[in-house]
């Protein structure tokens, strides 16, 4: 389609315009995402001392799961603005009169919305369990190194993933406990409560475990069904990390690989509630990165219409797409670890829905006539109000 010297500058020209606010996209939502967990990270830094290399590697480490859902983001904004930016100064219509149509104007578009997708590909599908497994790997590193300054008598203490510890009594010179409640929630299959009348923490004999000491006390756990299980100690140890690594931190359906989600699935010791859990895991790390192709064509027709307050209503019409989609991707999800719906419909429904409404949109706005779809035009038209 692109041949002639003039659609070959136009096909770059968008690209260019895409490229630069989708970087900057990218850093902006980023930035707001990793801003809560920046507040828990300075703490590490100025109460407890961590380097400030192990924090920097924590950041490093959270920037995948992030960027699954930023990538998208910044696409969505990149090409709203892009496309604003060129009605508004009347090049939209200019490009229109030289016999160009609004069609094509997508493969720029597509092109740029495919690269993005294949970015979100790659932190789904490989970034996301090495960030996840590493970020718990290295917290409980640092949780070792600090763990007297972080346990608090009569305060629950959830440092370590599906675990929650309280003790009435901590002395911190010597790493005794007095009336100390553990729950132990590591495997989801069987979670067990611990009841203890003291205990001793140390640093466990691998150099890398945690190991707690406990005495005189009982432990009550619950299986399948209505199983019970009541067990009275007068010693009981507990080691946590040590050679397991990170699985034995509470390793989830989030730290796996594809390949250990599939074999999880296919194995039938799998429970039916987690292996619905990791199936819509599994269909969620390829349904995100193509929201960036469903969202090209619902940007193009919103960005091409003329707008006084510009960038302000470019973004306003972003945020309540994004709202929009993510809210039925949330609801739908839940109702599929629930078993309502399978996970494949409500992982890919969003995007077929979406998909419909841009297609749409993106005709009626070729042929220059207004949507069909009076409720969605007022809400766009509301954003755009309270943006102006």
């Amino acid at each position: 389609m692109y041949h002639s010297p003039v659609k070959r500058i136009l096909f770059l020209y968008i690209i260019r315009e895409i490229a630069s606010l989708f970087l900057l996209g990218i850093a902006v939502f980023t930035l707001i995402l990793l801003m809560g967990r920046l507040i828990k990270l300075t703490e590490l830094v100025v109460s407890r001392g961590v380097p400030l290399a192990d924090v920097s590697r924590m950041i490093l480490y959270l920037m995948p799961s992030f960027l699954v859902f930023t990538i998208p983001m910044a696409f969505l904004l990149a090409v709203l603005l892009a496309f604003g930016r060129l009605s508004s100064d009347n090049e939209i219509t200019v490009i229109k009169s030289s016999g160009i149509s609004l069609i094509q104007f997508m493969p720029p578009v597509l092109l740029s919305a495919f690269v993005a997708a294949m970015l979100t590909l790659a932190a789904s599908l490989v970034g996301v369990p090495w960030g996840n497994s590493a970020f718990k790997e290295l917290s409980f590193q640092v949780l070792k190194q600090n763990v007297s300054a972080t346990i608090r008598e009569k305060v629950f203490w959830d440092e370590i993933p599906g675990m929650i510890l309280y003790t009435e009594h901590y002395d911190d010179l010597r790493q005794t406990l007095q009336g100390v409640i553990i729950h132990d929630g590591r495997n989801p299959e069987r979670p067990m409560t611990i009841f203890a009348k003291d205990g001793v923490l140390t640093g466990g004999s691998e150099g890398r475990a945690l190991r707690l000491s406990l005495n005189n006390g009982s432990i009550h756990a619950v299986g399948k069904g209505d199983e019970y299980r009541l067990v009275v100690f007068g010693e009981y140890v507990m080691t946590i990390g040590g050679e397991g690594g990170s699985a034995a931190l509470g390793r989830n359906e989030l730290d796996m690989s594809v390949a250990e989600l599939k074999s999880r699935i296919s194995d039938k010791v799998t429970p039916p509630q987690t292996r619905i859990k990791m199936l819509s895991e599994l269909h969620a790390r390829y349904a995100f990165p193509f929201a960036s192709l469903v969202f090209a064509f619902i940007a193009v027709p919103l960005g091409v219409q003329k707008r006084r307050s510009g960038k302000s209503a470019g973004f306003s019409v972003s945020i309540g797409i994004l709202l929009a989609y993510y809210l039925m991707l949330s609801l739908l999800r839940t109702l599929a670890e629930k078993g309502s719906i399978p996970p494949f419909i409500a992982l890919w429904l969003p995007n077929m829905v979406f998909l419909g409404i841009g297609w749409y949109l993106l005709r009626i706005s070729s042929l220059e006539r207004k949507s069909g779809f009076p409720k969605l035009e007022g809400v766009v038209d509301m954003l755009k109000g309270r943006a102006g």
